[in-house]
């Protein structure tokens, strides 16, 4: 029985070194809608894949949209494997990270013999396929891979035993600042198409001498479509209060639009009195912006501004730093991994 153990111990320390590995990654299909979380998975995946990683995406139903519509065609050069309907290969030495969201796989998958890893973007979501009182660590899943300092500290308190890790998004070199003056555009940005539906024709109601500027809604746009959205226009409007990173308001600040935005429940750390118009009162937004386009009208803007949206965006605007941080991490686990499936051959091999 010995032999066998150590046998397979080999085997799994050879293929974590030669990065043999299976490091999957669980995607929601979003039927060809952009959706920031997806990418972010994706890109964390391909780094991985482009060092040499056996990274694989998984996705729930045969029948998978892909991201082609709205991100780069080489994310689709991943291997890809569906959960249903497919003899899914799980090995000790494997990893799977599993969205927040998917509480419900994490129940199924608890007895799998591999590593475990839960990848958290959004804290409003980590309760709602859970059972009451149940918990990740309850689940097998030990380590947390998250986007903010913020959502870290507050994850740290609601989910005990479980070791953190934050790894930002950065905003892509897809989204530069016009040379050429912005169009008489507002970007505007919210949870749901109801809530942007809403506050346009609010806004058109409350100002009607402002019925001439057009507002653009953001949500469900190709990468690309949604940098050309952003250049033409002079400033944005977010509404997210449930945002934990808040990727919009940061590619807004590096193509030089600023903006103005309802103070989300966690304030990230980034955000600062100085590079943008915060509101605490959703009700102020609409006479907020009013007075935003009279001043810009005007030329009245603080160039103070720009400065602070330039100095704010820089820390994330590195794909080169995402890679770093997400090398080193994953480097740093497999290391440790390897190190305990060396100790338990140790043992193995004594007892023999």
């Amino acid at each position: 029985m010995n032999s066998e153990q150590i046998q397979k111990l080999e085997k799994s320390i050879s293929n974590m070194e030669e990065k043999r590995a299976r490091i999957y990654f669980l995607v929601q299909d979003t039927k060809g809608n952009a959706k920031a979380s997806v990418r972010y998975i994706y890109q964390m995946a391909y780094t991985l894949f482009e060092s040499g990683y056996n990274s694989i995406i998984l996705h729930e139903k045969p029948e998978y949209s892909g991201v082609s519509d709205w991100l780069d065609e080489k994310y689709m050069t991943m291997p890809h494997n569906s959960i249903e309907g497919t003899n899914l290969e799980i090995s000790p030495e494997d990893l799977i990270i599993i969205p927040e969201i998917y509480g419900f796989v994490m129940e199924q998958i608890t007895k799998l013999p591999c590593g475990k890893i839960v990848l958290c973007q959004a804290y409003d979501h980590v309760y709602e396929t859970l059972q009451p009182g149940q918990t990740w660590s309850q689940l097998g899943f030990f380590k947390c891979i998250t986007t903010s300092e913020k959502q870290k500290e507050y994850l740290e308190t609601m989910m005990r035993n479980v070791s953190y890790e934050v790894i930002h998004p950065f905003i892509s070199d897809s989204f530069q600042k016009n040379p050429l003056p912005p169009k008489t555009i507002i970007s505007i940005y919210t949870r749901d198409h109801r809530n942007t539906t809403n506050f346009i024709k609010m806004f058109y109601s409350k100002f009607p001498q402002y019925r001439w500027i057009t507002f653009r809604d953001m949500r469900g746009l190709s990468e690309l479509e949604f940098a050309q959205g952003l250049k033409d226009s002079f400033c944005s409007v977010w509404i997210d209060s449930p945002s934990a990173f808040g990727t919009f308001p940061l590619e807004s600040m590096k193509m030089g639009v600023p903006v103005i935005g309802l103070t989300p429940s966690m304030v990230p750390e980034w955000m600062k009195e100085e590079n943008g118009i915060w509101i605490n009162n959703q009700n102020l937004l609409l006479d907020v912006l009013a007075d935003f386009i009279q001043n810009w009208l005007e030329d009245n803007i603080n160039p103070d501004l720009y400065d602070q949206m330039s100095q704010t965006v820089e820390p994330y605007s590195s794909e080169e730093t995402f890679k770093t941080s997400v090398l080193s991490l994953f480097e740093k686990m497999m290391a440790t991994r390897i190190e305990n499936f060396k100790n338990q051959l140790t043992k193995f091999e004594t007892a023999e």
